[in-house]
């Protein structure tokens, strides 16, 4: 009897001998290149003098490049003050929207009771309702609740950073609760038997043991969220009827003329405005893909 051969065949490759990901791969790369294109001619825009392009066109490479566009931008429009305002309702939206996300999304996933399915139903159904529908009610309704004078001009919730922070969280509140609620599902029930065991509240619970485990979907709603909120148009614009108030994303019409565009400087006020949230982005880029990723894989 011959002996046993000393090297054995992969059953993985055997099963799919010489197997490539070619078509993955050109998809990805396709996609890829989809969406960047338009923020690298932004770009490429930009960088070049309205005078270049009125001698050479757009397509042209011809001419020089130079950051004054950015700089005139900057003065012009009077970024540092949209700059600000975006950051007066971003933060406060955020952090909103997260704690309250995750308190609810911690009592449908990890009690039971009677409207357990119903509520985080009805958390997840306000997402389905366009904006524009509730526009006009809103409007309405902030119009007539009453504030004091201290705190707005108009005594109402018009013209003021609170009302579109209260539509930002209320749109948003829905989505993190339905992502954090599958989010604390997966994890361990002993975790929370073994705290109650131990005489931990309930608020010790959430605060000390599931909240910490659910970082990486944190990191990766947080920095959703931001994007979503801070380059939200439609809101601040219905809301917001004062100049000096306006977040980055409306304040970059202050670049449009009356009776000519310099598109040039329109890019180079768009550019600006992505920079925080790709610096958002590349710093909380690996809990970000690590909260995206959960679950896609055993072992």
């Amino acid at each position: 009897m011959s002996a046993p051969s000393l090297t054995t065949a992969d059953p993985i490759r055997s099963q799919h001998p010489g197997r490539r990901h070619y078509g993955t791969h050109l998809f990805l790369i396709a996609m890829s290149v989809l969406w960047l294109v338009p923020l690298l001619w932004t770009v490429f825009t930009s960088l070049r003098p309205k005078s270049a392009i009125d001698e050479h066109g757009y397509w042209s490479v011809r001419g020089s490049f130079d950051f004054e566009n950015f700089s005139t931008a900057w003065r012009q429009a009077g970024l540092q003050t949209y700059f600000v305002n975006s950051l007066i309702i971003t933060v406060p939206s955020v952090l909103l929207t997260i704690a309250l996300a995750s308190m609810m999304a911690f009592a449908v996933s990890r009690f039971r009771w009677r409207f357990n399915v119903t509520l985080l139903i009805m958390f997840t159904a306000g997402n389905l309702l366009p904006p524009q529908v509730l526009a006009a009610p809103l409007y309405t309704m902030f119009k007539h609740t009453a504030l004091p004078y201290s705190i707005s001009d108009s005594g109402s919730l018009l013209n003021t950073y609170y009302g579109v922070i209260a539509v930002d969280v209320a749109f948003q509140v829905g989505f993190c609760t339905f992502v954090l609620s599958n989010y604390m599902k997966a994890l361990p029930e002993d975790l929370t038997e073994a705290a109650l065991v131990d005489g931990a509240s309930v608020w010790r619970q959430y605060w000390a043991i599931v909240l910490p485990l659910c970082r990486p979907a944190l990191a990766a709603l947080g920095t959703l969220e931001v994007i979503w909120i801070y380059n939200d148009f439609f809101w601040p614009l219905l809301f917001i009827q004062s100049g000096d108030r306006l977040p980055i994303t409306t304040g970059v019409k202050n670049l449009q003329g009356d009776f000519l565009s310099n598109y040039n400087l329109i890019a180079a006020g768009a550019t600006i405005t992505v920079i925080p949230t790709l610096v958002v982005y590349l710093l909380l880029q690996r809990q970000f893909i690590a909260g995206l990723t959960l679950g896609a894989s055993k072992g």
